[in-house]
């Protein structure tokens, strides 16, 4: 064996070395950056780590999911999105944590807003694939919710459209597809205001028919 075949042997192996370390520094950051301690090492998260603990979906059968659970997608298939999710969204957190003031909770519900829907458009994006981990194949009783489920399909909904406000403390909804279509936050209607908007539709077709009877009316004692 040459030298120079030795040099490509050696090379090789130094390479082959190199990536199995790479890759292992990529995976364990991965997995140190997914963890509890990690999330909550920010003042801010521990007001949302708190709430998480007292909804229902801590402790249900059993399961206490963390805060990768929701918002970090799992998986081999879906690496890249929880690297680009802790790059691009991670950086972004961090800088503001810097130039905010989460020191109290009164504070921090002054942007519990942005923040929820932030983490609802990363969720749309993803097509709730961490929602999907657990809730595999959900079957709602009931026609509503069953037509609503359908619009999965016909609609290209996904469960956060609907599913808002599950586990944190409530923050106004808002229009996932309207804010993509926008380039900005577009909250849902208040349900007072769309039974408000019904009542006038309702009240508008009633004047309009009795203005129609009596026009009518006129018109017989003509």
């Amino acid at each position: 064996m040459t030298a120079l075949q030795k040099g490509s042997i050696g090379s090789l192996l130094i390479g082959g070395l190199l990536g199995i370390v790479l890759v292992a520094v990529v995976f364990g950051g991965e997995a140190a950056l997914s963890t509890e301690e990690f999330c909550t090492s920010c003042h801010s998260m521990s007001y949302p780590q708190e709430e998480l603990k007292q909804s229902s979906h801590y402790g249900a059968l059993g399961v206490n999911p963390g805060c990768k659970d929701c918002h970090i997608p799992q998986g081999i298939e879906n690496f890249h999105l929880a690297v680009a999710t802790h790059i691009v969204d991670g950086a972004r957190e961090l800088y503001l944590e810097l130039v905010n003031d989460y020191s109290t909770l009164e504070k921090f519900n002054e942007r519990r807003l942005i923040m929820a829907h932030d983490a609802r458009m990363n969720l749309k994006k993803w097509d709730s694939i961490t929602c999907r981990t657990c809730h595999k194949d959900p079957q709602p009783p009931g026609e509503s919710a069953q037509a609503e489920h359908k619009k999965m399909e016909t609609e290209g909904a996904t469960c956060i459209d609907c599913h808002q406000n599950l586990v944190h403390e409530e923050a106004p909804m808002t229009d996932l597809n309207a804010s993509l279509a926008a380039g900005k936050m577009v909250l849902k209607p208040e349900e007072d205001e769309e039974a408000e908007d019904e009542d006038d539709e309702e009240e508008g077709n009633s004047e309009e028919a009795e203005e129609n009877a009596s026009e009518e009316g006129s018109d017989d004692d003509v």
